[in-house]
């Protein structure tokens, strides 16, 4: 995995640069919250591993920059901390959009089992992208089934998605092969009365 790391202590940097590379994992290193957010914002990762006290923007603000971001794939966050911290500074994470946690100093069999599960997390998220993406239709009535088992206009159901507003029209093909055929049955009708 391509892996974004946010720690200013160099020597902690250092480390966690050697061990997951190590782990067979590409990692792109900052010292600080902010350029470490400019570079997910450009081209999003999908597992950041960030410090918790950083200069410039701290973990908890970064990971509320990334879950604030739309339109991405999920992105797996695991906070780093040096000191055991209290309840509610987890709880305040937690609320952040922190995926996991790990202790300072960095053992590499903690790091390995969270990126294991993170494979497993963004694995789950990206089938889970790609079954909501799939919208089932009705072929004869062109009809769309909901989230509620509800059927209703492909018009109307986009509509409601997106906020999108829809004119009508008629294609060539249509106007040939169906409203030709209508009007030519109307005249006929006419002409008979």
């Amino acid at each position: 995995m391509n892996i974004l790391i946010a720690e200013d202590d160099l020597l902690s940097r250092k480390l966690l640069i050697t061990t997951l590379e190590q782990l067979g994992h590409q990692v792109d290193p900052f010292d600080n919250g902010e350029d470490a957010w400019n570079a997910h914002n450009r081209f999003p990762y999908r597992v950041i591993v960030s410090d918790w006290l950083m200069p410039k923007l701290d973990g908890l603000d970064f990971c509320r920059k990334v879950r604030e971001r739309e339109n991405t794939e999920y992105t797996y966050f695991i906070l780093l901390t040096a000191k055991a911290q209290d309840k509610e500074s987890y709880m305040e994470a937690m609320g952040a959009g922190i995926d996991d946690f790990l202790a300072k100093p960095l053992d590499r069999d903690q790091i390995w089992m969270r990126l294991r599960v993170a494979e497993r997390i963004l694995s789950y998220t990206t089938q889970i992208t790609h079954l909501e993406s799939m919208l089932p239709i009705c072929s004869y009535c062109k009809k769309v089934r909901d989230d509620n088992n509800y059927w209703q206009q492909v018009e109307t159901y986009i509509g409601q998605k997106t906020g999108t507003n829809f004119s009508h029209s008629i294609c060539p093909g249509c106007y040939k092969e169906v409203v030709l055929p209508q009007l030519e049955d109307i005249r006929k009708t006419q002409g008979k009365n």
